[in-house]
């Protein structure tokens, strides 16, 4: 199984188990998707059942709250209460219609429950319209009378007032009756109380007792009358709480049949379709749960299904990845600690761990190849080593050569120098010596004259003139050439004129200047103090005008050196060496300064003149040099040097170079 897996490319591995896992996702989509729609139906069941439930739970508390507000309206009438009434009941009756139109589930419980709501409002009218009657019946056929019967006690009691106390006893106890059966009354309005209608009719009845007392005493015509106007209006009044009371009886029957027995009955058929509608939520609950544990369960065994095929593909396809990686690592580990005769495994195979165990193994066969290669150039490396050694051996041989025959060239220029003024010493010397025998023999002789003596006499003075003057500039050079060498051999530290070391240096080579046919030019003012280093700073003068003198003027007949001084600043001097000469090229002039570069190099140049100019003025003077030059315009140095060398020891520098 693994040489039929490893035949596939990774890649392709890898998108089969992905192709497996897409045709999962597939399936369970579509099963899901089948499955929505089953649940779907059911849950929209399940929900229209729950909706009616909650209509039916609305439509209860809208019957009771209204059933409430009509109770409150019929103990006390309030407009704001039958606004509310009006209000409720409307959207009742449209809440019944809609939902009988919408809801098919309870459209007949609902159409039978709006006729009994609206019989119910119709019973509500009734009341309303028998609490109208009742009203108009008080105010009419009980009130009325009863104020008529106020207006009489009154007039009675004005008419009776000539009468003794115990006369008017009798009408005091009808007017407290009378009082009486008007609270009474009152009482009864307002609660509609058979009690109460029958407290009424006592009073009423001890009013009507008190009259034939009073008609017995009255002696006038009027109080007579009166009397009997009162009597009348109490039988009218008893007549109007008659049939107040048969008004009350109809609105009991009115409440007890159109109010109270439909309000049951709407209760009873909301509770009904409760019922209904619960029985049809559990159906449609359970449809709901089998729907919904049918498709869990068909979607768990596709699933398990689907995924023990991806585990057992997967396996198969990891394995077929992770054992060849672990032993390609197991060798690469091995050839990384030097095991290089390690065999790497699986080169054979035809996928891409195949393709790097090869690559492991073009690794170790270049490791192999590299190491002969470092042990190559290890020997290389030794013999570079040792061919630079000699080479920087071989460059400070050339360095103190280049000096040593600066310095001959500079020996030689000043024994020649100095071979004039003694030569010329000796001359005078020879003649003198000459002249003196000559003039013994003639003093011996005795032919002798003053002419003669006064003539050796001046000859002797101007040849000590002579003398005198050859030996001091021989002296001079000598004294020079002793400073120029000293500072030149110990490279010592110490306090000097700028100006009178150049010309002591220029003094020492002007016979090969003036061999050569060049003028010298100089512009050193004096007193600029240095505290430097002055051979290192000869020497470097001596590189330039011979550098000058050998690359500059190599095919001219004469030529102009110039050699200039001037402060930079608080710290610094500028020395300006030029010629023009031949000048250099932009190539040439960039490699001047370059170790062992030279274009006379067949001729005697080493390369290491300007050079060693160069190393000197950076390193031990502390300072820097500029060139610039062209093809027949002359070079032209730049030294920039500090008053103040830089405190170093810089005698090694010519080796390190």
């Amino acid at each position: 199984m693994q040489r039929f897996i490893r035949a596939w490319p990774i890649r392709r591995r890898i998108q089969a188990i992905a192709a497996i896992n897409s045709v999962l996702a597939v399936v369970l989509i579509l099963l899901m998707w089948s499955s929505a729609g089953v649940l779907s139906q059911a849950w929209t069941d399940l929900r229209r059942v729950r909706q009616s439930e909650d209509f039916l739970g609305l439509l209860d508390r809208d019957t009771e709250r209204l059933q409430n507000l009509i109770h409150r309206y019929i103990s006390k009438a309030d407009p704001g209460v039958l606004a509310r009434i009006d209000d409720l009941r409307d959207t009742l009756i449209s809440r019944l219609r809609v939902q009988a139109r919408l809801d098919p589930l309870i459209a007949a419980p609902a159409e039978d429950l709006r006729a009994v709501t609206e019989r119910f409002i119709a019973g509500f009218d009734s009341v309303r319209k028998s609490r109208a009657r009742i009203q108009q019946i008080y105010d009419g056929a009980v009130d009325a009378p009863a104020r008529a019967m106020a207006d009489l006690y009154s007039e009675i009691e004005g008419l009776d007032a000539s009468q003794p106390a115990r006369a008017r006893e009798p009408l005091a106890r009808s007017r407290e009756a009378f009082h009486a059966m008007m609270l009474a009354a009152h009482a009864f309005y307002l609660s509609g109380s058979p009690d109460a209608a029958a407290e009424v009719r006592r009073h009423a009845a001890a009013i009507r007792s008190t009259i034939p007392p009073l008609l017995e005493r009255a002696a006038a015509g009027e109080e007579r009358r009166a009397l009997a106007e009162l009597d009348g209006r109490l039988q009218a009044f008893d007549r109007g709480l008659a049939t107040l009371s048969a008004e009350f009886g109809t609105e009991a029957r009115v409440l007890k049949d159109d109010i109270d027995g439909n309000a049951d009955a709407m209760s009873g058929l909301i509770e009904t379709m409760a019922h209904h509608v619960r029985a049809l939520e559990r159906a449609a609950q359970r449809r709901f749960d089998q729907t919904l544990e049918s498709a869990a369960f068909t979607l768990g065994m596709i699933a398990l299904a689907f995924l023990a095929l991806v585990a057992v593909a997967g396996t198969g396809v990891s394995k077929s990845i992770s054992a060849p990686l672990r032993a390609l690592r197991a060798a690469m580990l091995a050839i990384a600690a030097g095991d290089y005769h390690r065999e790497v495994p699986g080169a054979e195979a035809p996928d891409e761990i195949g393709d790097m165990a090869v690559a492991v193994e073009v690794f170790r066969e270049n490791a192999l190849a590299r190491l002969c290669a470092e042990e190559e150039l290890r020997r290389a490396k030794e013999q570079a080593e040792q061919a630079l050694a000699e080479l920087r051996d071989t460059q400070a041989n050339l360095i103190e050569a280049e000096k040593l025959a600066a310095l001959g060239g500079l020996v030689a220029g000043v024994a020649h120098e100095v071979n004039n003024p003694v030569g010329i010493s000796l001359t005078v010397a020879s003649a003198l010596t000459q002249r003196c025998a000559a003039i013994a023999s003639d003093l011996n002789a005795g032919q002798i004259r003053r002419s003669q003596l006064l003539d050796f006499i001046e000859g002797v003075r101007e040849a000590g003139s002579q003398l005198v003057a050859n030996l001091l500039r021989a002296g001079d050079l000598v004294e020079s050439f002793k400073q120029v060498a000293v500072d030149r051999s110990h490279d010592s530290r110490r306090s000097f004129d700028l100006a009178h070391t150049c010309e002591q240096i220029v003094a020492s080579l002007r016979p090969e200047l003036r061999s050569a046919r060049i003028t010298l030019r100089l512009d050193l003012p004096a007193g600029i103090a240095m505290d430097s280093y002055p051979g290192p700073l000869g020497q470097v003068l001596t590189n330039l005008f011979i550098n000058a003198v050998r690359h500059g003027f190599c095919d001219q007949e004469c030529g102009t050196i110039s050699l200039a001084a001037e402060r930079v600043g608080a710290d610094r001097v500028a020395l300006a060496f030029g010629d023009d000469g031949a000048g250099m090229t932009e190539e040439v002039a960039r490699r001047a300064f370059e170790p062992f570069f030279t274009t006379r190099r067949g001729n005697g140049g080493t390369g290491l003149g300007l050079h060693l100019v160069f190393n000197i003025v950076t390193h031990q003077l502390g300072g820097r040099i500029a060139l610039t030059s062209a093809p027949g315009a002359g070079c032209h140095f730049v030294l920039t040097l500090p008053l103040v060398a830089p405190l170093q020891e810089a005698r090694d520098m010519f080796r390190v170079a």
